[in-house]
């Protein structure tokens, strides 16, 4: 029996569903196995085994709970968390009801939660593991499944190349049982609000500025589950909500995608800002991991980029403590995150330790540190618009992250300041820093054939594409103590960088650019030629 007969078995809508379709998007959804990445596993949904689908879920969920059996021993429990995506809740219980034919306690909510709030209960109730169904920022075309250890952090590589063993072991998926409730026995509980509480309790303790201000806040969950957690923690705030954004929507209809990273992804904000004399604008992804920033400079709004909000935030953090950081204070960031940030780190005695994308590297050195007592971590953030202040949850989180986002802009606004004049004060004592992102989109079993040799052929280039390069880094085989990674990064003369990775969740090509500059424009010309070369290389 083929793969594609196999799978045309499971169930006359999955047959239906495969036999109405082209060969080559046949082709695309059975070349390969979804895997997990740099956030887990990641995909489109449909049917068949490179897809997003009960089938997958239940596979990967089979994978787990042998994986959990064989290494963690005793007692057992998983909680369980979704986001708005369609599909999401069927696939949080699809799971839930996997684990429990194994005999594992699942937690389960009860609703839609924030990703950093699963990272939570998962210590918060001493389960062994945790999973949440959520493709993130993704189009709505995607969903996903982030699995966590008993840490409340993201799989590391190894970990996660030992559980890929076990879903790989997994090759019947129409014999992996699947309880419901009913059947279950008590093995499947529904996580009460006493958990969002308790976590919302501790994001409030991480409050640096919590003195009254005129500022004037619009938020937008983007359709995700941002909503309820958000607004609670801005209680107190002048703070508007955009109503066509504010309920759950797994089409996002209002928005070509749900990425705060993406620049209209904040156009109805900015607009409601605008009209409503807001000062800043704060919007989350669907699970709430991830938070963008709008400010108003005169009479338009400025978006932040993800280095720009981390280094203005890590400056504001670090004013606050900077009389009161722990023995060995340390920030933790990516190798493509911007350098400004590590520039002030420094500054107040902190210790600047890289890891590679993916924030369940930074969510790991809490744990290794809490262990090993050699570092204290005060902040941890990554290009990609995450950031993470306490300790409480080990993932990206933008609850707390849209906390201080507020009290930041309101401590500036106080002082005469918006959050550009911060930056622009920033960019004065240390430098001017331009940093720029290029995404190559490369979609199918072609895009991903086209990504390997685009990345092969800057590795053989190396040094000689650029006149003033001083360096090459190559991650594929390891760096500077770092996880095997498929990463190129081109170091100049005057400490400007570019990199170049393929994403490990989307079928793209991602391009980072970190220039250092007398000014905005000198930076931004030089910027533009490297870009040129390195965009030169994909063909």
């Amino acid at each position: 029996m083929t793969d594609f007969e196999y799978w045309c078995s499971l169930d006359p809508e999955t047959e239906k569903e495969l036999k109405s379709l082209d060969a080559k998007e046949l082709d695309d959804r059975f070349y390969k196995t979804l895997e997990f990445g740099t956030g887990g596993m990641r995909g489109i949904m449909g049917a068949g085994p490179n897809r997003m689908n009960r089938y997958t879920v239940a596979k990967a969920t089979e994978g787990l709970a042998n994986y959990l059996a064989d290494t963690a021993g005793g007692s057992l429990s998983v909680a369980v968390a979704y986001d708005s995506r369609n599909n999401s809740p069927d696939f949080a219980r699809t799971a839930a009801g996997v684990l429990a034919a194994h005999g594992i306690k699942v937690h389960i909510f009860g609703t839609l939660m924030p990703t950093p709030v699963l990272s939570f209960a998962v210590r918060h109730l001493g389960c062994s593991a945790g999973i949440v169904c959520t493709a993130s920022h993704n189009p709505k075309e995607y969903n996903g499944y982030k699995v966590y250890n008993s840490d409340g952090c993201q799989l590391c590589p190894s970990d996660a190349d030992r559980l890929i063993q076990y879903v790989n072991a997994a090759v019947d998926v129409k014999s992996i049982r699947v309880l419901t409730p009913g059947e279950a026995g008590g093995l499947i509980g529904t996580i009460g609000p006493e958990v969002l509480e308790a976590f919302l309790s501790e994001v409030k303790k991480l409050s640096i500025y919590p003195e009254k201000s005129d500022l004037k806040i619009v938020y937008t969950p983007l359709h995700g589950t941002g909503n309820i957690p958000v607004r609670r923690i801005l209680e107190g705030r002048n703070v508007s909500v955009v109503k066509e954004q504010e309920k759950p929507d797994g089409n996002f209809s209002t928005v070509r995608s749900p990425n705060p990273e993406e620049k209209d992804a904040l156009n109805l904000a900015i607009e409601q800002a605008g009209r409503e004399g807001a000062d800043i604008v704060i919007g989350t992804d669907p699970d709430c991991d991830r938070v963008g920033v709008a400010v108003r400079q005169g009479d338009r709004f400025v978006l932040l980029t993800g280095n720009q909000t981390g280094a203005l935030l890590l400056d504001f953090v670090l004013r606050a403590k900077k009389d009161n950081l722990p023995a060995n204070p340390a920030v933790v960031t990516t190798i493509v995150t911007g350098s400004l940030g590590a520039d002030i780190a420094r500054k107040y005695g902190c210790e600047v330790v890289y890891t590679l994308t993916g924030f369940k590297f930074i969510g790991g050195k809490i744990g290794e540190w809490e262990k090993d007592g050699s570092h204290s971590y005060v902040f941890g953030y990554e290009e990609s618009y995450g950031y993470l202040a306490g300790t409480f949850a080990r993932d990206k989180d933008a609850v707390s992250a849209s906390m201080l986002v507020a009290e930041m802009a309101a401590y500036h606004k106080n002082n005469g300041r918006t959050l550009v004049d911060a930056l622009e004060n920033l960019w004065s004592e240390y430098g001017y820093y331009l940093d720029s992102l290029e995404t190559v989109v490369l979609k199918g079993k072609e895009g991903s054939e086209k990504i390997r040799a685009s990345m092969a052929a800057m590795r053989s280039a190396g040094k000689a594409l650029f006149n003033d390069c001083k360096e090459v880094e190559d991650y594929s085989e390891g760096f500077r103590g770092l996880p095997k990674e498929n990463v190129l990064r081109f170091i100049f003369e005057d400490g400007s960088w570019a990199a170049a990775r393929p994403s490990g969740t989307e079928p793209k090509l991602k391009l980072y650019f970190s220039v250092k500059g007398k000014d905005r424009d000198s930076a931004a010309a030089r910027c533009e030629k490297i870009k040129e070369i390195l965009l030169g290389m994909i063909k």
